[in-house]
């Protein structure tokens, strides 16, 4: 079968002013492609970009852009950040689970998507590789679809095919994924709190990860564990270090028993090798990964999560550092609310008890200006390296005693006094 290549500076010249295109994101950011675009910036003019977190440099959100492309993003990477917290972008609060909606419904109708796929197949398809999550809606919506076509893209299993017939522009490159070690930024905090996390965790359990050094601080922890199973938005390097330990093997889980389900993966080349033509490993969009419905169905979900900064009553804010958009809301509540309707299912919020400069995480407010992503209604555990805090049932007033407790000690007096000026004394053995 013949297929028709074309350069990076043909492919883009596809878009035009005034249109709305989405970008593929995460380890399968079209770098190639966002290059070839950004050297039209003098003549393109208000061209706003989708996307969720994408990985490398982003040139299309470079101050010399501004006017060309509006970054419009639906989670705030560290390579849009500054755009999207002046005028150059823009931040759309919204659950990764419904990202497609927006597309889907039109109320962000796309205009071009830009791909980053595996090479063709002998039928003819092409896989999203390490990113289904919002591209397969994307590209069902988009008017004209270019492709960045990688042989070291990983062709992963799933539902994430299209055909290489739908692609008005397909540009051929040989480049290496971005690759991100979270395992390297482990620290004593993490590994202590990956060891108490993993004290929460039963046997037969289905594990959900969000990104990080504590999520992978946990896998680390569970090596004598038996029987894990994996739904979970995400993964990286430390799922396939665990599952080569043989405890994971995903036997008690009701939705695909005996595979690992995802929607994207960012990781290292061994992560991508791993993946490569693997039916161990199934991604599909985050519409259904990231489902409440679905993820209720296996058992023992456990959900692990971190944040920014949590305040006394449980409500948490994981997305911005006051006004300042910082990431994102993703999947946290999505699989927050799916692990506690689960049989047995455990949400875990974890974080450090205290910033790299020292200030508590656990706050009386949570600074003006800040979102919650997720409710303390939605709260059960908080961990810390001090300690697990339960919160489920108990009252404002307990549930701030709980959190002090694994407090950095030496911001518990100061908690103590706000307890005190919020809620009055009380008899602490009511508790």
């Amino acid at each position: 079968m013949y297929y028709s290549y074309t350069s990076a500076e043909e492919a883009v010249k596809i878009v035009k002013s005034q249109q709305r295109i989405f970008v593929h994101g995460s380890a399968a950011t079209p770098t190639v492609m966002l290059k070839a675009l950004a050297n039209r910036k003098e003549e393109l003019e208000n061209v706003e970009v989708v996307s969720i977190s994408t990985l490398g440099e982003m040139p299309l959100a470079q101050p010399d852009c501004k006017g060309s492309f509006f970054i419009n993003s639906l989670f705030v990477s560290e390579n849009v950040r500054q755009a999207v917290n002046c005028e150059q972008g823009g931040y759309v609060p919204i659950f990764l689970s419904e990202i497609g909606l927006l597309f889907r419904r039109d109320i962000l109708p796309i205009d071009v998507a830009i791909l980053h796929v595996s090479p063709p197949d002998a039928h003819g398809y092409c896989s999203m590789g390490v990113s289904v999550d919002i591209a397969k809606p994307a590209i069902e919506k988009a008017k004209i679809i270019i492709a960045q076509v990688n042989k070291r893209m990983p062709r992963t299993h799933g539902d994430g095919l299209i055909h290489f017939s739908r692609f008005h522009a397909a540009v051929e490159v040989d480049e290496a994924l971005p690759e991100v070690n979270y395992g390297l930024k482990l620290g004593e905090r993490e590994l202590t709190i990956g060891k108490y996390i993993a004290e929460l965790i039963e046997d037969g359990s289905t594990l959900q990860m969000g990104i990080g050094a504590i999520p992978d601080a946990v896998l680390k922890a569970l090596t004598t564990h038996k029987d894990l199973g994996i739904h979970t938005e995400m993964f990286s390097d430390g799922v396939v270090d665990l599952l080569d330990t043989g405890a994971i093997t995903n036997k008690y889980k009701k939705k695909h028993p005996g595979k690992i389900v995802t929607s994207f993966a960012i990781g290292t080349e061994k992560l991508y090798n791993r993946v490569n033509d693997n039916p161990e490993f199934t991604f599909h969009e985050a519409a259904y990964v990231n489902d409440t419905a679905v993820i209720r169905k296996n058992p023992k979900v456990v959900s692990i999560n971190s944040c920014l900064e949590i305040d006394l009553t449980g409500q948490v804010c994981a997305d911005s550092i006051g006004s300042y958009h910082y990431s994102g809301v993703g999947g946290q509540m999505d699989f927050m609310r799916g692990a506690a309707l689960s049989e047995g299912g455990k949400p875990v919020m974890a974080l450090n008890a205290a910033t790299k400069g020292g200030k508590s995480k656990i706050v009386p407010f949570l600074k003006q200006g800040a979102g919650v992503v997720t409710t303390r209604a939605h709260m059960h555990y908080v961990v810390t390296e001090y300690g697990v805090a339960y919160l489920y049932g108990k009252n404002l007033r307990q549930r701030a005693y709980e959190l002090m407790k694994i407090a950095a000690p030496e911001h518990r007096e100061d908690l103590e006094k706000a307890i005190h000026e919020r809620f009055g004394q009380f008899i602490y053995a009511f508790q």
